[in-house]
């Protein structure tokens, strides 16, 4: 019967070093004799060690990619300078100050102690470590190169959320702005055009078609506006439920998201990157191109990419060239296609996979800057219409108070 792993915890400790000076710091371990122990053998006298409690702040601290991708890259430093495996995963669970990746550390590690290979204690955390991952992984392992495909398993993670980075750039910017702009239009409709509305019902004169058209807006939001934040708030709810669990809606909007004017060729080049990129790291990594391209098609991030991925797996498989694969696809553009099969030519497939990713990934980051600048006189252009459209509205029947008189 399998034995129930003891938790490891955080103790923070105060102790006298051997010339009797006050010394602190923290430490994992078992309970507080096995840390007083522990001190003790580095020629520290403990005087109070004490479990560290952990915040709610620091409790609900998500372990995000980047997370993943920085304990990959110790994790093949150490091992490059020969720390053995299961030290390196208590010197990173120590030098890590978000309690929940010390504990998948520590689990990964109680795994790796009990016998399991590193990709099969991988493999036990889905939610953190992908297939793909877990894959390399395992053919470091059976290739004798582990730190070399960690080393390379966590570039390929650090340029990968590099790029998702770039995207989320792109697109918070305007979503910020739109959302302000829409909150300061309801503020303005709902506080502010009544006040002007008392004032021009002593005027005595027909107001302006727009001023009526702002007022009756008004009025609106006024009677109904616990209806339309609802409204909003259930598109919302509704919009991330489809997403979660229709396949095909998720299809429908990956497809439109491609057709949408300067948003669409951002995504394309930046699904084109994330292929190249993950195609280049599994095939250095001695993975067969078509087990690689299976590992590939969920990595694209869009179903036209994952389609076409999968169309070249089958193609592949009955021994056609990748290249001509991608070219009878239609999706990948030209370049990608001709540095493929220079690379196919040459034996140099992933190095060419690798500078197709580089190019892409420029070229993404080249997009980002552009339409940050383009979109700031164009947002402040439409602020200023709503905004400045609504100050109008409002001052017209003064501006004609003179023909009222």
């Amino acid at each position: 019967m399998a034995t129930k792993a003891v938790k490891v915890s955080v103790y923070a400790w105060e102790g006298l070093d051997k010339k009797g000076t006050k010394v602190t710091g923290e430490l994992n371990g078992h309970n507080p004799a096995l840390v007083k122990a522990q001190l003790r053998k580095q020629g520290i006298n403990p005087t109070k060690v004490k479990k560290k409690s952990v915040s709610i702040f620091g409790a609900g601290k998500k372990i995000k990619p980047l997370d993943i991708a920085f304990f990959s890259r110790q994790m093949a430093t150490m091992m490059k300078a020969g720390v053995p495996l299961l030290q390196s995963f208590d010197i990173i669970s120590e030098g890590s100050d978000n309690p929940n990746m010390r504990k998948l550390v520590d689990d990964v590690k109680q795994q790796v102690a009990s016998g399991h290979s590193l990709a099969t204690a991988l493999r036990q955390k889905p939610q953190y470590f992908d297939d793909l991952f877990c894959n390399l992984v395992d053919a470091g392992e059976q290739a004798g190169a582990l730190e070399s495909l960690l080393d390379r398993v966590a570039s390929y993670k650090e340029k990968t959320e590099s790029l998702k980075a770039k995207i989320k750039k792109a697109m918070t910017y305007p979503i910020a702005v739109v959302v302000v702009a829409f909150v300061v239009t309801a503020i303005l409709l709902i506080k502010v055009v009544p006040q002007f509305q008392s004032i021009f019902e002593g005027f005595g004169a027909e107001l302006p078609a727009f001023t009526r058209m702002v007022i009756g807006l008004s009025q609106l939001l006024q009677d109904y506006w616990l209806i339309v934040l609802g409204a909003v708030i259930a598109a919302i709810f509704l919009f991330k439920r489809a997403y979660k669990n229709s396949e095909k809606f998720r299809n429908w909007l990956d497809r439109a998201l491609l057709k949408i004017p300067v948003i669409g060729p951002l995504l394309y080049k930046s699904a084109v990157a994330r292929y190249a990129r993950t195609l280049a790291t599994t095939f250095a990594a001695g993975v067969p191109l078509v087990d690689a391209l299976d590992s590939v098609a969920g990595a694209t991030g869009n179903v036209v990419f994952r389609d076409a991925v999968n169309k070249v797996k089958q193609d592949v498989s009955t021994g056609m060239q990748l290249n001509f694969s991608m070219r009878s696809t239609g999706v990948f553009p030209m370049l990608a296609v001709q540095m493929t099969a220079i690379g196919e030519e040459s034996g140099a497939l992933d190095n060419m996979l690798d500078k197709v990713a580089t190019y892409y990934e420029e070229e993404v980051d080249n997009m980002v800057d552009s339409l940050t600048s383009l979109m700031e006189p164009m947002i402040m252009a439409v602020l200023g219409v709503v905004v400045g459209g609504l100050v109008i509205a409002m001052y017209l029947p003064i501006f004609q108070l003179g023909n009222v008189v």
